[in-house]
């Protein structure tokens, strides 16, 4: 199991940096004003959103899967903190979902948002981040 434990860690790493990298891009899309610019950043999203996250997303669902077939379902019933990191993956997937919305909205010129709003939105994943690495590390409850 240590393995897969890597293996998840390591498609978790990479799925949050394309989760940190994406909205980014959608500052500098929603800032750009020429069109060889938004052009260029609709290829960098679309190939980032379908050729990075959603694949690092579905290693990560799929690993972990596998390290909580692991556990009795009386365990998983104990492990409070379990509970909690799960209840933020499944936000952090309707996140992912989100942005390819957002892929899809900038792809078709029709966003609408300041580059403040993805700057703001751009900090949801990093809180999720350490709220999950302190409940898998210190486990709390």
């Amino acid at each position: 199991m240590l393995w897969v434990k890597a293996f998840h860690i390591i498609s978790m790493v990479t799925w949050f940096a394309a989760l940190f990298y994406l909205p980014r891009l959608f500052v500098y899309h929603a800032m750009s004003d020429d069109k060889i610019s938004c052009e260029r950043f609709k290829i960098m999203e679309r190939k980032l959103y379908r050729g990075i996250m959603t694949p690092s997303a579905v290693l990560t669902l799929g690993f972990g899967l596998w390290l909580l077939s692991a556990y009795s379902l009386e365990q998983i019933a104990s492990m409070h903190w379990l509970h909690a990191k799960l209840t933020l993956i499944i936000l952090l997937f309707a996140y992912h979902g989100y942005c390819g919305k957002l892929v899809r909205t900038f792809k078709n010129d029709a966003n609408q948002r300041s580059h403040v709003f993805y700057r703001w939105f751009n900090e949801l994943p990093v809180i999720i981040l350490i709220a999950v690495i302190i409940l898998v590390v210190v486990r709390p409850f």
